[in-house]
């Protein structure tokens, strides 16, 4: 028999991939599935609502699409959610969201429209005064702000003004209420009680609309697909002044956010996320993303799942790759576990060669640990290390960005990726820029790393058109390196190697650099 209950909220995932990553978009980005909207449609759905999911990303929809199938569908309330699997994707997906919102209000389509992400939780009153086709957004994680919304029997004012964790209008006003209690450690597998992956689309199987990076893939086109993330934990116990992952743990209803002030994790239990792995598994899913910002810092957490994941990895299938500082991945008994649990990727935060800068920006020096010594242990272990660089951090100069390319030529890892710094909006470098007045970019776009209207942020020696021609020069001498060529070649094959060279013929347009669109 079909679902006659009326729907009370689809969730609706939107980006804007081409502006994203330019003509890389059409072969070379990932398709990420939408984690937090799986997370909060099951939420909402186990409390007794009906939701559905429409993402457009997947399934590549245009405006009119979304208004059609929205039409037909007659939920009680849109909610747009603006997040991603990296720290800048909440704001960049916003171009997406306003987008198909103008369209949605433009066809009077008449049903309320709400957000949810990253820089809504960090600039939630600008965001409605700039936004008049948004009608109100959550400022937190927006678990219990949903489910109490969706109680409501209409969405006006008077009825907004009782619930927490949101901003509204009120007239020509902007209100924002005070901050929703966000989810506790002992009631993740309750309230957050798993994925709604039955909401996704598919073509032949499920997933296999997502693909995961192409160096996630061992540079394999056939191998990203299906792909699947998760997390086993939300949150970070580190204050990175570049970062503003803990946005989502937002308690306070300051006009800006700064996710520094909310840092603290939160896990699941072992018994749900080997759930949920095994749901994954069940479905042919082999190629999986742990989201976790630092999921190899608690062993209390990730030795048993490490172990759990072992026994589901008999045969070497899994293809999983997670985060870790540099400095918890020492010894080689975890790695050895990581490994077994076909963990064969780990994406280390090196940021720069250089410690002082490391530590200006509260990253930590790793006084203890000797860079060059952990990245061999690592490949030991035979795992691959994505290795992560920032140029333009506070102090940089052309000095300190150079040492840090020849570092990462000398450590020569199978995944490299460096951007260029940005005020990320519930950063302490965005609430520092504001502060001095430092120009920041004019569109949403524009904090894509990888965007023609990308701007990162100036240092005292550099301008932001002088760090991004480095960023992007060090990409091309990267990969274009020959022993990185030769590494590549040796561990995944020529057909890798050249896929790879293939990417590199792909030039970003830059418009702070002069080019033309």
């Amino acid at each position: 028999m079909p679902n006659l209950k009326k729907l009370d909220c689809c969730f609706l995932v939107c980006g804007n991939s081409k502006k994203t990553y330019q003509e890389l978009s059409k072969t070379y980005s990932a398709i990420e599935p939408p984690t937090w909207a799986l997370l909060l449609a099951e939420s909402t759905r186990v409390a007794g609502f009906n939701v559905n999911i429409i993402d457009a990303n997947a399934e590549a929809l245009s405006e009119e699409d979304i208004y059609i199938r929205l039409k037909r569908l007659a939920p009680k309330l849109i909610c747009f959610v603006a997040y991603g699997q990296n720290v800048n994707a909440g704001t960049v997906n916003m171009t997406g969201v306003i987008h198909i919102a103008s369209h949605l209000a433009n066809k009077k389509i008449n049903i309320p429209m709400s957000v949810i992400g990253s820089h809504v939780q960090a600039l939630p009153i600008e965001t409605l005064k700039k936004e008049t086709v948004i009608d109100f957004v959550f400022t937190n994680e927006a678990v219990y702000a949903l489910r109490n919304i969706l109680k409501l029997d209409s969405f006006d004012s008077k009825n907004l003004s009782k619930i927490n964790g949101i901003a509204y209008r009120h007239g020509e006003e902007i209100k924002m209420n005070p901050a929703e209690k966000i989810v506790p450690t002992e009631k993740m597998d309750v309230d957050l009680p798993g994925y709604a992956w039955d909401l996704l689309p598919f073509d032949k199987k499920p997933l296999d609309l997502y693909r995961a990076p192409m160096w996630h893939a061992e540079y394999d086109f056939e191998k990203r697909t299906p792909y699947a993330s998760l997390q086993t934990s939300l949150g970070c116990m580190f204050h990175c002044n570049f970062c503003m992952i803990n946005i989502l743990n937002r308690n306070d209803n300051e006009e800006i956010g700064v996710a520094s002030n909310y840092s603290t994790m939160r896990f699941w239990s072992t018994e749900f996320i080997i759930k949920e792995f095994d749901k994954l598994i069940s479905m042919g899913v082999k190629t999986i993303r742990i989201v976790d910002e630092m999921f190899l810092l608690n062993p209390k957490y990730y030795v048993p799942l490490c172990k759990e994941l072992a026994k589901r990895n008999k045969d070497d299938s899994l293809r999983i790759w997670s985060y870790s500082r540099i400095d918890t991945v020492k010894r080689p008994e975890i790695l050895e576990l990581v490994r077994k649990a076909g963990i064969k990727w780990l994406a280390l935060g090196i940021e720069s060669a250089d410690k002082s800068i490391r530590l200006e920006v509260a990253k930590g020096k790793f006084e203890d640990v000797d860079v060059k010594k952990v990245i061999e242990r690592v490949h030991e272990a035979d795992i691959h290390v994505m290795a992560n660089y920032i140029y333009g951090l506070p102090g940089d100069t052309i000095d300190t960005i150079n040492k840090t390319l020849e570092l990462s030529l000398e450590l020569c890892t199978a995944g490299w990726n460096t951007y260029g710094a940005m005020a990320l909006p519930g950063s302490q470098l965005y609430k520092e820029a504001v502060n001095k007045g430092i120009k920041l970019p004019e569109s949403y776009e524009g904090y894509s790393f990888h965007s023609f209207e990308t701007l990162p942020l100036p240092t005292e020696s550099l301008t932001a058109k002088e760090i991004i021609t480095l960023r992007d020069e060090a990409f091309t001498r990267y990969h274009t390196h020959k022993p990185f060529l030769k590494l590549i070649e040796k561990k995944f094959g020529k057909i890798a190697a050249d896929n790879i060279l293939q990417m590199t013929k792909i030039k970003l347009k830059r418009k702070i650099k002069g080019d033309q669109l």
